[in-house]
């Protein structure tokens, strides 16, 4: 009781399945929720670039625009062609969803463990880079950069978990603050330059001939590994593709046009601050960002520059919302598909789904923990996954266009035919460059998942065929494994049943062995599913009473302590006995992939006092299947 007062604090009360669609974002909310990510991507790319480009020597970096312009070219296309998925894909286009649809299992199961590892390290990327933005103008707080990353991880998550509508307003303000604040910045850097008022700059200092020979070693791998370090500024943008559930009515046109905008912003940031940098002759260093020298030279170091750095860190610290938005929402496609663990697919008392955003920020705190929150180190282990996700969801919309030929199919096919392209040749750029760098783990970490998901589709298969119903199978033929005294005549069995399966069908046998009373009790949060269920009851065991039970707030264990309450205090002198079907595991793994919300209501029911706990286990393990 007193956990749940401190989540009741925490979190706020429970959301009823009916505000669901309340809580769907608007453009304005969802540019906030959704774009965060790649907009902060402006405030590291250019850096990104610049310290690849600085191994050649200072002569070098005026390659900084060309290669910026490369990847604005590169974000138009990407761009263009998920314009093209969101049309085909109004419930949501996510990479897994497009890839397994039109290529097969195997590629979407690939592009879902790209995708959840970027999801991964864009958290941490993103704090890290957040961190490093207070600790360029705070120098003080730069031996406690992990402990400062681990807050703002703790903060986004709290904020996550309180609900969708409450993290687009809580997250979407500081976005507006920081396209603000950089694109103010950008302003008055190109005023002063215009009316010269700016220190000397890189490209008119330097003599040509000694910027030639600086980079007279220039080697085309170098320039391809500052190419893909830059690449980040393009990741996150598929994200509003994969959210479109996301926003209010119409959809699909909503997110097209947002992701119009978020576009716009994005090529207006990162040609401005790459322009300014090297314009301003701006060197990269250790102990500052470049986007902070670059604030401090254009604004200066006042009240302005510090604010500046306040929404830089806070947007950098938002971008990891992206992921929140589209971890849990992935994860939770994958545990329906049973790719996954189903605790995945529950939503929490806000209608987020709670697990998965937990699941990914203790994952990003590891990686901050393991890396000691430096982005030198992450950046290598970024950009791989997305793109590779990327590809295969290009790919699938080329297969998809080829297959329906739907109005407008040809000029879709093109589009997307050039993203699939351009997106692969980036996963070989980044392959070629940045594997010896960290992006192995990357790769490691994908063939991880790939495993895990495997695992966990064959442990899911393997129990599912040794408890699933056959025409034969009736409650009483179904054997008790475990001896049960009878109870009196005036004894009242309660059974919970999630689905009808032979556990199901065991439980029910063992409680008829108690009492002749048997009610067969089903929680439900959707009427159309539980009236699909008492069909399905019907047909199956029509002479056992089904009671439904509606649970508006997806909660499982109070309603049924409440129903058993309300049982035991319905006849005087009448017994009340709870059987719980119970699948029996073996090992912790299995443990971990199925629900254990019996157990915890076994405990809370006990403490009843007259109502008696019994458990129907069932052991998958002694059930052999037909060949």
């Amino acid at each position: 009781m007193v956990l749940a007062a401190i989540k009741r604090v925490l979190l706020g009360s429970p959301f009823a399945n009916s505000r669901l669609i309340h809580e769907r974002l608007t453009k304005v909310r969802a540019l906030g929720v959704f774009s965060s990510d790649p907009l902060s991507s402006s405030a590291y790319s250019a850096e990104e670039i610049m310290l690849v480009l600085m191994v050649a020597g200072a002569g070098a970096l005026y390659l900084t625009l060309p290669i910026t312009g490369a990847l604005l070219a590169l974000l138009w296309i990407v761009r263009l062609s998920y314009l093209q998925t969101i049309r085909a894909y109004p419930s949501g286009g996510g990479a897994y969803t497009v890839a397994r649809e039109n290529l097969g299992l195997a590629p979407g199961l690939i592009a879902a463990a790209a995708l959840m590892v970027d999801y991964v390290l864009t958290v941490a990327v993103s704090v890290a880079a957040g961190v490093a933005a207070i600790t360029s103008a705070l120098p003080v707080l730069f031996d406690l950069r992990v402990a400062l990353s681990l807050v703002a991880i703790a903060v986004i998550t709290w904020g996550n978990l309180r609900g969708v509508r409450e993290s687009g307003a809580m997250f979407g303000l500081p976005t507006y603050f920081f396209i603000f604040a950089f694109g103010g910045m950008i302003v008055v850097g190109l005023f002063k330059l215009g009316i010269g008022d700016a220190p000397g700059t890189l490209l008119h200092s330097a003599q040509p001939s000694a910027g030639l020979a600086a980079t007279s070693g220039l080697s085309l791998f170098l320039v391809l590994r500052a190419f893909s370090s830059g690449a980040a500024a393009v990741t996150g943008i598929e994200a509003i593709s994969n959210g479109v559930p996301a926003f209010k009515p119409p959809e699909s046109r909503n997110a097209r046009v947002t992701m119009q905008w978020e576009a716009g912003f994005l090529g207006f940031l990162l040609l401005g601050v790459a322009f300014l940098a090297i314009r301003y002759g701006i060197v990269p260093n250790h102990d500052e960002t470049v986007v902070s020298i670059l604030g401090r030279e254009v604004l200066g170091k006042n009240i302005l520059y510090y604010a500046y750095q306040v929404a830089t860190a806070g947007v950098l610290f938002l971008a990891a919302n992206t992921a929140y938005a589209d971890f849990p929402r992935l994860a939770a496609i994958l545990g329906r598909d049973r790719f996954a663990p189903r605790q995945l697919t529950f939503r929490g008392d806000r209608l987020g789904f709670s697990n998965g955003i937990m699941l990914l920020g203790a994952a990003a705190s590891v990686l901050l923990i393991l890396f000691q929150a430096e982005i030198t180190r992450l950046i290598p282990l970024y950009i791989l996954g997305v793109f590779i996700s990327m590809t295969f969801s290009q790919s699938g919309m080329v297969r998809h266009w080829l297959r329906l030929r739907e109005r407008g199919w040809r000029t879709s096919l093109v589009l997307n035919g050039i993203g699939a392209v351009a997106t692969g040749v980036v996963v070989l750029i980044v392959g070629a460059t940045k594997v010896t760098q960290g992006a192995w783990i990357s790769i490691l970490g994908m063939i991880s998942l790939l495993a895990v998901f495997v695992l966990v589709r064959r442990h899911y298969d393997w129990v599912g065929a040794r408890v699933q119903v056959d025409e034969k199978d009736s409650p009483l033929a179904v054997p008790q494994a475990v001896p049960l005294q009878p109870g009196g005549p005036r004894e009242h069995v309660v059974v919970p049943v999630d689905e009808i399966n032979k556990i199901t069908l065991g439980a029910i046998a063992a409680a008829r062995e108690i009492s002749p009373l048997v009610t067969a009790v089903h929680l439900t949060d959707d009427r159309q599913s539980a009236e699909e269920f008492r069909t399905h009851w019907d047909r199956s065991i029509p002479d056992i009473p089904l009671l439904f039970i509606e649970s508006p707030y997806r909660a499982f264990i109070a309603p049924l302590v409440a129903f058993l309450e309300r049982a035991r205090g319905s006849r005087s002198g009448q017994r009340v006995t709870l059987m719980l079907p119970v699948l029996v595991t073996h090992h912790w793994w299995e443990r971990l992939l199925h629900n254990r919300d019996l157990q915890r209501l076994k405990g809370l029911a006990e403490q009843l006092g007259s109502v008696r706990v019994v458990e129907f286990r069932f052991d998958p393990t002694t059930i052999r299947t037909r060949s």
